[in-house]
């Protein structure tokens, strides 16, 4: 064991080391002496065309309804409160008083149906977010303002989870004046939140500047930068010279990486739970794993405590559930490894003969490519000879939905904090994960929990049908999932404070010089 920790831990720093070859700077970007410089691996405020032009993280836009940072729960943000009529069909929402927009206009009811309306246009989606007002407001017949700060939504059918459905991504206000008429935008996003952007350069760039108009507490800094540095190495090379202050988003700094920088005492990490579980998707639709004796075989077979220490350095945590902890709703199962059982179902399944199987994976992931030499390794043991296959997003997004594979390594968020999403996309026969991983996945009582979902309003009914639901998951394992991430960030610890990782990003509005 120890070997193989040793093994996989040098296939991903080699695997990072040549990450950033053609990128060998992070950059010469100008900021004046107060801004303070961060940094993310993608471009955070993309361009007016995208389906959401600046992430939540950026401290840009607010939601109307957020996500508490305990429980996962909805929580106030710009409606102060609401109600819920007619069992779901009508919420009244109760909005915020004192706001104003980053352009000087307030924010009212009629803004909100301005929004919705926006969004029902439905640019084409962008590799950043997409953007359905279907998805989010599924039903919808109207929004209308009933005074200055109270909105009415109404809907055909009840609208249970609706809260869960608007929590930050499903509800980002933004003022009318940057909405324009085909669904893009005007320039940048006028939002309501601790800062505004100044200047946007993308793939390169973004710049913020504190709103001091802000409603609420105001933001510590002055002035921030967020740079996109794709490269991993590159990022940890800036933070060493200190071009940069911090790295911000998930995925900020691989496990080996940050622990590296923590050895330096001007450093230090961040560490909160993640929304993401990874996941090994199994083709249902075809041997072997059309047979669930073969994916309990799989699960039954990995030591996932071992992937959590070799990859994640203990920044993860096993699993056997689809929900990550930070889920509302969620619930434990025991992280079960039992070779001998697994080798007797594969044996079931497959007799004396072995079987060549395809493992997919993101090749512009070194953890993911490392993880499946390791996997490959155990799998040997079940029959299943493995031909590793590291594709570009694109290629591999079309192979999964073509069926054309056995495993493949992903992973999965929980963007509105309902699990109702997670388990009617994955499980329900008509579920766009489902469809999308080929997983050919259909239980008639999974079917009709998932639809008893949509009208039941008991919290505790709801609790009862999300446990049962969770059971069937692990015992049926239409997908074998692997662990849920911790959310990991590093800073420079010596020369900023405030820093600290959230769920989603950190706590921007905190982060100031000390």
């Amino acid at each position: 064991m120890r070997y193989l920790r040793a093994l996989i831990l040098c296939l991903i720093l080699f695997a990072l080391a040549g990450c950033g070859q053609e990128e060998q700077t992070a950059g010469t970007d100008a900021a004046s002496d107060d801004t303070i410089v961060l940094a993310a691996y993608r471009q955070l405020a993309p361009g007016v065309n995208d389906g959401y032009y600046c992430s939540k993280i950026l401290g840009v836009w607010e939601p109307l309804i957020t996500a508490d940072e305990e429980t996962g729960a909805p929580a106030p943000c710009l409606a102060a409160s609401w109600e819920m009529q007619d069992e779901g069909r009508v919420w009244v929402f109760h909005l915020r008083e004192g706001v104003r927009f980053h352009d000087g206009t307030p924010f009212t009811a009629q803004t909100v149906c301005d929004n919705l309306a926006w969004m029902a246009k439905e640019p084409r989606s962008t590799a950043f977010y997409s953007r359905s007002l279907k998805n989010y407001y599924p039903n919808l017949v109207s929004t209308e303002p009933l005074d200055e700060l109270t909105v009415r939504m109404t809907f055909s059918q009840p609208n249970i989870n609706q809260l869960y459905n608007m929590m930050n991504f499903g509800s980002p206000i933004y003022a009318t004046s940057c909405l324009a008429d085909d669904g893009s935008f005007n320039g940048f996003a006028v939002g309501t939140g601790p800062f505004r952007i100044v200047e946007n350069v993308k793939d390169r760039y973004v710049l913020l500047e504190r709103n001091e108009d802000y409603y609420g507490e105001k933001a510590r800094a002055h002035r921030i930068m967020v740079r996109s540095i794709p490269s991993p190495d590159v990022r940890f090379a800036a933070l060493k010279a200190e071009e940069i202050m911090g790295v911000l988003d998930l995925n900020a700094m691989p496990p080996v990486l940050a622990d590296e920088l923590a050895q330096d005492e001007r450093f230090a990490i961040s560490v909160s739970r993640s929304i993401m579980v990874r996941y090994l998707a199994m083709n249902g639709t075809k041997p072997p794993f059309d047979d669930v004796r073969m994916r309990r075989a799989v699960s039954l077979l990995l030591d996932r405590r071992l992937l959590v220490d070799a990859l994640y350095l203990g920044y993860a945590q096993p699993t056997v559930n689809l929900l990550s902890i930070a889920s509302p709703f969620y619930k434990e199962f025991p992280v079960t490894q039992d070779v001998a059982e697994a080798k007797r179902l594969a044996h079931e399944v497959l007799g004396d003969q072995r079987m060549e199987v395809v493992y997919c994976v993101n090749g512009a992931d070194p953890i993911a490519k490392g993880e499946a030499e390791l996997i490959a390794y155990w799998l040997a043991d079940l029959g299943l000879d493995v031909r590793i296959e590291a594709l570009e997003s694109p290629m591999m997004t079309a192979r999964l939905r073509r069926g054309d594979y056995h495993i493949a390594r992903s992973q999965q968020g929980l963007p509105n904090g309902d699990p109702l999403y997670v388990f009617d996309g994955f499980f329900s026969p008509k579920g766009t994960r489902n469809k999308s991983l080929s997983l050919g996945y259909d239980n008639p009582e999974v079917n009709a929990l998932l639809a008893a979902l949509n009208t039941e309003a008991d919290e505790g009914r709801r609790r009862t049908i999300f446990d049962r639901l969770q059971e069937i998951g692990v015992a049926d394992q239409p997908l074998v999932p692997l662990y849920y991430d911790e959310n990991i960030v590093v800073y420079n610890a010596a020369r900023l404070t405030g820093y600290r990782a959230l769920r989603y990003g950190v706590s921007i509005a905190e982060v100031a010089w000390k």
